[in-house]
């Protein structure tokens, strides 16, 4: 199944309580929901408000957000609607008297928190980024012990990011941490902007005012660990920029691998405050080509509403559909056997039928026919991946299904490890290397970059290749003992996956 999502952004709506802007708010609704209409289909429809809910936290306003709030959900457009505090949310310590804590009363994360859609592999990480925000010194008096206050906010962020997310992946992730899509939501940019740099506050240009303190050190950290993409609000204007970092891992210089790559996407006020133009973003991720081996992008639909204007048209209309597409930075096409644990992690235990449409996807890959002249590598990967969900399959059918089937089902598992054994002797993979791969739940294609890609020399390749192929064989009477007739061992069907 393809992993497919969609992000409808909005930001900075500055409710105040008193219903003058249900009226922008009613026509925005009605705006997203035409625009939603393609993404029925699609199983995880996300509403993110990008802070700024309210203007000030008094409790006619916060009443007034929930209500919005409310009113969003029953349209049914989405399946999920999450929100970050921006700095207008914030209870202001000289001014506490009527107002109440806004991250309490609309259930807003006070530091960073994951939010991972199964479905889809995506990782929506919202953070707040109030204390690490040059807003804070607004009042005009920005002395060095106050900025450099803030640029050690700003580090502490950025190690709360990553203490967060790290490299080792939450125990909550159903596949390696490194193949899913990651999504960055903040109320703050990360990144001086250009647009609406003519704009002025207290008398003076107010960008150096609005972004976070060292924004550099919090990108770094945010490519470090795989975000794709970074939406935020606050600064009333529209915004799209990329920035890149060399990747230490690269094997080469020049070109696209070269690159970590990071987009940062700007939501102007969506309600059309202070003036400026109202807007709202469609992030959709999907798969971008039928042919061949799959690809994914980002197709970012950015829609404004100009001052005096009552509808929402295509920002970027000049462009084919209106749309920005974006790659995605790596292959998102997700493995079979991912896609199974996860499957399998849902369920309390597994019928027969499952077991079956299962191991019908399992095994129906190159990796278990005749290829000719195999990649060793490729298939000791797939072997590896496989004999993972496969020990998964058995754990939840064991105790419930027939002993013919759960006999074989063993079967099948030894022999995956038989196949293990050999590909890793073929390529001269010692025996504790390959137990650590063995007990490895997180392997992915990355691995192989570290794996030997030719066999070990010395090694009768042809007479590997028979006794693989025997293998398969094996496995093959095996599966029809559960009533699958694979052809395992032999010609590679059309259109079999790698």
């Amino acid at each position: 199944m393809d992993r497919s999502f969609v992000i409808a952004q909005i930001s900075d709506l500055h409710l105040d309580g008193s219903g003058r802007l249900l009226a922008a708010v009613e026509a925005l609704t009605g705006a997203i929901r035409e625009r939603m209409a393609d993404f029925a289909d699609v199983p995880d429809r996300i509403l993110l408000i990008t802070g700024d809910l309210v203007n000030d936290p008094t409790p006619r306003a916060l009443d007034e957000a929930l209500a919005v709030i409310a009113s969003f959900r029953q349209t049914g457009l989405f399946t999920d609607i999450q929100a970050v505090a921006g700095n207008h949310d914030v209870k202001r310590p000289s001014q506490r008297g009527g107002r109440h804590d806004a991250y309490d009363y609309l259930h807003l994360p006070r530091t960073s928190k994951s939010v991972y859609y199964r479905q889809a592999g995506l990782d929506l990480v919202l953070l707040d980024s109030n204390s690490a925000s040059l807003t804070t010194l607004a009042s005009g008096n920005i002395d060095e012990n106050a900025y450099k206050a803030l640029v050690a906010d700003s580090a502490r962020l950025s190690i709360e990011l990553a203490g967060s997310l790290g490299s080792a992946g939450r125990a909550d992730y159903s596949e390696p941490a490194e193949n899913l899509v990651r999504v960055l939501a903040m109320h703050h940019h990360p990144l001086p902007q250009a647009t609406g740099e003519g704009k002025r506050f207290l008398g003076v240009p107010d960008e150096p005012l609005m972004y976070l303190a060292a924004p550099a050190t919090f990108l770094e950290a945010a490519t470090s660990l795989n975000v794709d993409l970074v939406l935020h609000g606050h600064r009333h204007v529209e915004g799209l920029a990329r920035y890149s970092i060399p990747d230490p891992r690269a094997t080469r210089s020049g070109g696209d691998d070269f690159w970590r790559t990071i987009y940062v996407l700007s939501c102007p006020s969506s309600t059309g405050q202070a003036g400026d133009d109202a807007g709202f973003n469609i992030i959709h991720f999907g798969r971008a080509s039928e042919a061949g081996r799959p690809e994914y992008r980002f197709a970012i639909a950015r829609y404004s509403r100009p001052r005096n204007n009552s509808g929402f048209k295509p920002l970027d209309s000049n462009l084919p559909d209106g749309l920005i597409r974006l790659p995605a930075g790596r292959d998102f096409s997700r493995d079979p056997a991912f896609q199974s644990v996860i499957e399998i992690a849902s369920c309390a235990s597994l019928k027969r039928d499952q077991v079956l449409a299962l191991a019908r996807r399992l095994l129906s890959r190159r990796a278990f026919y005749d290829d000719g002249e195999p990649s060793w590598a490729d298939a000791l990967y797939t072997y590896l991946v496989t004999s993972h969900a496969w020990a998964d399959i058995d754990g939840k059918f064991a105790k419930s299904g027939p002993n013919p089937d759960v006999e074989a089902l063993a079967a099948i598992w030894a022999l995956l490890h038989q196949l293990i054994g050999q590909s890793g002797d073929v390529l001269g993979i010692d025996r504790v290397q390959l137990d650590e791969l063995r007990a490895n739940r997180l392997i992915n294609r990355d691995h192989l970059r570290r794996w030997p890609r030719m066999p070990r020399e010395g090694v009768d390749v042809q007479g590997e290749e028979r006794q693989r192929l025997q293998l398969l064989r094996d496995l093959n009477r095996q599966a029809r003992v559960l009533g699958l007739d694979l052809a395992l061992g032999g010609e590679v069907p059309p259109e079999t996956p790698a």
